[in-house]
């Protein structure tokens, strides 16, 4: 069985930006989008003007868009913001999105390696701890355009190459009274690179493991018509990840490539109208470490989007998208031994969705105070098919040959907000959402050796949820903000949980057509302290309650089914400091302390009290930078991870682990830098994970390349 599951920047000191880090600084650079400017000793006892959202809707310099799903200067909004900045994406030593969004504490996917070698379908994202599993409890956008697979939630990372980034945005808490069902555990928007005139980015990197990669953007004005065009190819030999003293004769290293190309158009066909259009291809193959363990995706997307902007009835948007897509499994049946190998099983799994989101934002408004008021729908369309062929070594009779289930699911919501700025140093905010969504013409269909074909098809059935959501920001002095929300947040199960079965390693896990909705009831509250010495400290406590999570729970007879668990607790801290030490140093420290447990399971009682799994207690990030263009930017960064769990009940535990990162790069001539980054320089070896068999994260990788930067 597979043994996986399924222009030049320079760096930037700490900011006093709410939600910012030392990712946010810029030395005496422009100030990147999302942060404002450093705070001075003289700055610190001047009148602070409090800046509004922007009439037009559009995303200027110092705004961040996700929290409250329309521009907003970061020092203003309510919900936990973390930005990493294209300054900070560049310089990063790791190779791939995923490994990067892992640097901040709060953030995680389900297993400890990266996408690089990990199956598309253990790709999911989780933050502040939230239940981790193989779907992403998270919701994840580009440009606001929803990139969650829409069969089973995945978040194909290799798909989102980092050139065309701006920036990074996380809200690490519910976000579905804005969001709807993906948002349950928060929200990760990547936010593209503006269109400002004729430039040509690019970038070529070779390393060890074979690992190439090149990357090239281009983008033009061409009076009012933008347009860019992007492209990422890359390609890796892998490593063996199966532990050396499990390891058998059928065990190889893990190679995979991946080919993007993506464009965009955007059209300003008047003052107050824009037009936009983009479309792109992916193609991704990965092996999981045996000739007979694959993993292949391909996927198609465009979208299409207006913005009318008018300065009595306020901002109008409209954004059209859709994709199609195909992802292939290939399985096998190892030897005990690991000295041989058979196909096991074949799995093709077509998905498509089309959706749509309209959105309007209010002109500011007096009463009491200031408004800004924002309404909107959002409705997707799901479906798709895992059509599974499956090859038993001795068929009887009564064996399965092929299976095929999939279904269809309809979704939709509405949702309302208000921004209630009462004074300079107090703003309040509401937002409520309902949706609704439907699973029909959901199917089974087994053939089995004798010839028989067995049909079951599943009962359609229709579900809502009210999301409601309160925040608070108070700033009683210009160097203090406090922060307080509660909300309630909910995910839909996704077609693959209700009715695609898959196995790892020896260990096979069944769907459930029966499963319902997770909900979640959660809250924050923190204090960010900000000094005219480039010093900024914050502390962030959460508790969330997370009723019915969809988790693989593990019976009898050793096998698991994804069920509706009970009750989760999740509660914990998060802190950071970020400190401009000089205008050649700045670093960051963070920590993240999450204490996740099952507190009612019926029906398994032994669960009570038990860890979530895959979810370790302690995560902490390091970074440090030393920038002086005359010499080199460097970046140190030091990861721990905790020790955790492979399964729900305790009993497969994997250690902790810390590993550092480096990166350095200098310019050569005109407008190319040389670079060069190792991610675990000290080569550690650490599990992750236990399915069946023992797997290691990713040993030592090495590259040195070259960048041009914004030609001409």
């Amino acid at each position: 069985m597979s043994a996986r599951e399924d222009d030049e920047a320079a760096p930037t000191p700490p900011t006093i930006d709410s939600g910012m880090s030392a990712r946010e600084a810029a030395g005496d650079a422009p100030t990147p989008p999302g942060a404002a400017p450093i705070a001075t000793a003289e700055a610190a006892d001047a009148e602070v003007p409090v800046p509004s959202p922007a009439e037009d809707g559009r995303p200027s310099a110092g705004t961040v868009v996700t929290g409250t799903r329309l521009p907003r200067p970061i020092r203003d909004v309510p919900a936990t913001t973390v930005v990493i900045p294209r300054a900070e994406i560049e310089r990063s030593p790791t190779l791939t999105q995923d490994a990067l969004v892992r640097t901040l504490p709060s953030a995680a996917t389900f297993r400890r390696t990266p996408s690089l070698v990990a199956d598309p379908t253990a790709q999911g994202l989780n933050l502040r701890g939230l239940a981790p599993s193989g779907v992403a409890r998270s919701l994840v956008l580009l440009d606001g355009i929803p990139v969650n697979d829409p069969f089973g939630g995945w978040v194909f990372w290799r798909s989102l190459p980092r050139l065309g980034l701006d920036r990074i945005e996380v809200v690490p808490s519910g976000g579905s009274a804005l969001y709807g069902s993906a948002a349950l555990g928060g929200v990760v928007q990547l936010v593209s690179r503006p269109v400002t005139g004729p430039t040509l980015d690019a970038a070529v990197t070779y390393g060890n493991l074979d690992t190439g990669l090149l990357a090239a953007r281009a983008a033009e004005r061409f009076g009012p018509v933008r347009a860019s065009l992007e492209t990422e190819l890359l390609t890796s030999d892998g490593y063996p990840i199966v532990v050396a003293s499990q390891r058998g004769a059928i065990d190889t290293a893990t190679p995979s490539n991946h080919a993007v190309l993506n464009g965009r158009v955007d059209a300003d066909v008047s003052e107050s109208l824009t037009l936009s259009a983009r479309a792109g291809l992916f193609r991704e193959n990965q092996n999981g470490g045996t000739r007979a363990t694959t993993a292949r995706v391909d996927l198609a997307h465009f979208a299409a989007g207006a913005r009318l902007s008018t300065e009595a009835r306020g901002t109008f948007t409209l954004d059209l998208f859709g994709r199609v897509q195909r992802f292939e499994q290939g399985r096998a049946r190892v030897a005990q031994d690991r000295s041989s190998e058979a196909r096991a099983a074949f799995q093709d799994v077509p998905a498509d969705d089309q959706g749509l989101s309209l959105a309007w934002t209010s002109p500011s408004a007096t009463w009491g105070g200031t408004h800004v008021l924002s309404a909107g729908l959002d409705a997707r369309r799901m479906a798709g098919t895992s059509d599974e062929r499956l090859f038993p070594p001795e068929p009887m009779p009564g064996s399965t040959l092929v299976r095929a289930a999939g279904g269809t699911q309809l979704s939709g919501g509405l949702y309302l907000q208000d921004l209630y700025t009462v004074s300079p140093a107090l703003e309040l905010s509401a937002a409520l959402r309902l949706d609704v969504w439907r699973n029909l013409n959901g199917e089974q269909r087994v053939e089995r050796a004798s010839g028989a074909v067995e049909t079951t098809a599943f009962e359609d059935r229709t579900e809502e949820q009210l999301s409601p959501r309160l925040g608070l920001r108070l700033r009683p002095v210009d160097w203090l903000t406090v922060r307080a929300s509660g909300y309630r947040a909910f995910r839909a199960p996704t077609l693959n949980e209700l009715y695609r079965p898959f196995q790892v390693g020896t260990v096979l896990t069944a769907a459930n057509a029966d499963l319902r909705a997770e909900r979640l009831w959660g809250a924050e509250a923190g204090v960010e302290a900000e000094s005219p010495l480039g010093l900024t400290a914050r502390v962030t406590g959460f508790w969330n309650v997370l009723d019915d999570p969809i988790t693989n729970v593990t019976l009898e007879d050793g096998t698991r089914q994804r069920q509706n668990l009970g009750r989760a607790r999740v509660r914990g801290v998060e802190t950071s400091v970020d400190w401009r030490l000089s205008r050649r140093w700045t670093a960051l420290l963070a920590y993240t302390f999450v204490n996740p447990t099952v507190t009612r399971a019926p029906g398994q009682p032994e669960l009570v009290g038990k860890q979530l799994a895959q979810d370790p207690r302690h995560r902490g990030t390091a970074i440090l930078t030393f920038d002086d263009p005359a010499i080199v930017t460097a970046t140190v960064q030091l990861r721990v991870t905790g020790p955790q769990y492979e399964d729900d009940l305790n009993e497969r535990g994997m250690g902790g682990y810390a590993v550092v990162d480096v990166s350095a790069s200098r310019r050569l001539f005109w407008k190319v830098d040389g670079f060069a980054a190792v991610e675990n320089l000290f080569d550690r070896e650490y599990l992750a994970g236990r399915a069946g068999i023992d797997t290691l994260g990713p040993p030592l990788l090495a590259r040195v390349g070259l960048r041009l930067r914004g030609l001409p």
